[in-house]
């Protein structure tokens, strides 16, 4: 019997988000939030009803707090989230796009206190888990956040568990794309689930379609591919040759983009935890990422188990 379902991984930052439209350097009004593609993820497998380890660091200040704070109000078992006294905690200025366009975001988390993870955090409890979510920020980070990537991942491969990956390209963080490519691809290569989207697909493997980007990653042995198309919805592909597309879901109206592609993972990954289709998981990652894009914040439109039970039982009575 596992502690917990689900081991995320890599930066919470303090987010500031404006309260108004138009440049970040006219605006003079902030409020307060978290952000984090990987704690995005956590949290909203939380909501779901899984019990999820999360694994960090922040600063010694008063955002580290903030941080903390609103993991734990999440739900999110933080007792390996260590506190640095030498370095910062990370965070973000983000813009105000009412028009569903992709808001400007400005990053302040170089020498943070996550970007100082490593294999040192790494325990045989911390592995006492089902199932490991894994991003592409982490190792773009630091070379010591790379490294505790790669032996979280081989550790939980050694002993049977499943791990997803999106990659989640970060190039602003990387030297160079060819750096970032076979980095990010290596570890790519561990996972049996992988969440690219369509244009991260491409990048990475050099090929154009959703047939071509699955069947790279299958052949090196990755066990089932999603990929997202945005609104169209998500190709999904698996290694018994079983493929297919899934629509996406109608949206009134766009709010705020940031932050879909990582309920489209919680949908896929809470799914697929509950032993259900590739198809079915890819249809809830649609819907969860469609909920997503119509609330303002990285992580506030991530749906509840009851707004997820509400959903599927429609789902039932129209099949």
């Amino acid at each position: 019997m596992f502690k917990h379902d689900v081991l995320c991984f890599g930066e919470t930052m303090a987010m500031f988000v404006a309260e108004q439209s138009g440049s970040l350097a006219s605006v003079d009004r902030f409020v307060k939030r978290i952000a984090g593609a990987d704690s995005n993820v956590a949290i909203g497998l939380s909501r779901l009803g899984l019990k999820v380890n999360w694994l960090s660091r922040v600063g010694n200040d008063s955002l580290g707090q903030f941080v903390l704070d609103s993991l734990r109000n999440e739900g999110l078992d933080c007792s390996r989230l260590e506190v640095d006294r030498e370095h910062p905690t990370g965070w973000q200025l983000k813009q105000r796009c009412d028009d569903g366009s992709d808001p400007h975001v400005e990053y302040f988390r170089r020498g943070s206190a996550a970007s100082r993870m490593s294999p040192a955090l790494i325990s045989p409890e911390l592995l006492q888990v089902r199932h490991l979510h894994a991003t592409g920020i982490p190792p773009a980070l630091s070379a010591s956040c790379r490294d505790l990537s790669h032996q979280l991942m081989d550790a939980m491969r050694a002993a049977g568990r499943t791990i997803s990956f999106d990659p989640n390209l970060r190039p602003s963080l990387w030297p160079d794309e060819a750096t970032m490519v076979e980095a990010i691809n290596a570890l790519a290569f561990k996972a049996d689930w992988l969440l690219p989207g369509l244009e991260e697909g491409r990048l990475l493997t050099g090929y154009e379609s959703p047939e071509e980007i699955a069947a790279f990653y299958l052949e090196r042995g990755v066990k089932k591919v999603a990929i997202k198309l945005g609104p169209e919805g998500a190709y999904w592909q698996d290694a018994l040759g079983r493929h297919g597309v899934v629509p996406g879901h109608p949206v009134v109206q766009v709010v705020d983009t940031v932050g879909a592609g990582d309920a489209f993972a919680v949908g896929v990954i809470s799914a697929l935890l509950q032993g259900l289709p590739l198809e079915y998981a890819v249809d809830r990652g649609n819907w969860c990422g469609s909920r997503a894009v119509q609330s303002r914040g990285d992580m506030e439109g991530l749906p509840l188990q009851a707004q997820l039970n509400d959903y599927e039982m429609l789902l039932q009575r129209s099949m």
